[in-house]
């Protein structure tokens, strides 16, 4: 068993995924964090010293690898989707989760976070909102199941997950 997880920073993918692990008794892999681990160095400063396409090359070998373990959930970046190597490499390899999160959650959570490179010093709400115009039909085109998270807790999404994989 190998799910992805899918879906805009500041979705939960990280701490959903980790809980499905746990759930499912498998494995956790988080992309962003093997990379962290790999490079020596925060995602910010990749970022900074590499720029974004730096970053994406280091994204794809992360989530290659991640991919070739067995019973697994896989927490992405929320730019994995952009490219169509890792789309087609997810939708083969596993199932994948989509945490559609609404825009006023991402801002909230993202309130006072300085490390998430793409937020940067302009406007939160207009980055957020073109990221979502942009990567929101690829998330959708690869995933199997999408989780509307609205006015739900990790609990609920946990168990809403959990009955949507037991029927697929």
């Amino acid at each position: 068993m190998r799910i992805f997880i899918v879906g805009p920073m500041a979705s939960g993918k990280s701490t959903l995924g980790k809980k499905l692990a746990q759930k499912l008794q498998i494995d956790f892999i988080d992309t962003d964090k093997e990379i962290e681990k790999k490079a020596g160095a925060d995602i910010s400063w990749i970022f900074e010293v590499e720029g974004e396409e730096g970053f994406r090359e280091r994204e794809k070998k992360a989530l290659r690898e991640s991919s070739e373990k067995d019973n697994v959930v896989i927490s992405t970046g929320g730019g994995a989707v952009m490219a169509s190597e890792n789309r087609k490499l997810m939708s083969s390899q596993g199932k994948v989760i989509y945490l559609k999160t609404p825009i006023q959650l991402q801002l909230d959570r993202t309130l006072r976070d300085q490390s998430r490179p793409l937020l940067g010093e302009g406007d939160k709400e207009k980055t957020i909102r073109a990221l979502k115009k942009e990567r929101d039909p690829l998330y959708r085109e690869i995933a199997c199941i999408t989780i509307e998270q609205k006015e739900k807790n990790n609990y609920q999404i946990l168990q809403e997950i959990l009955d949507k994989l037991n029927r697929k």
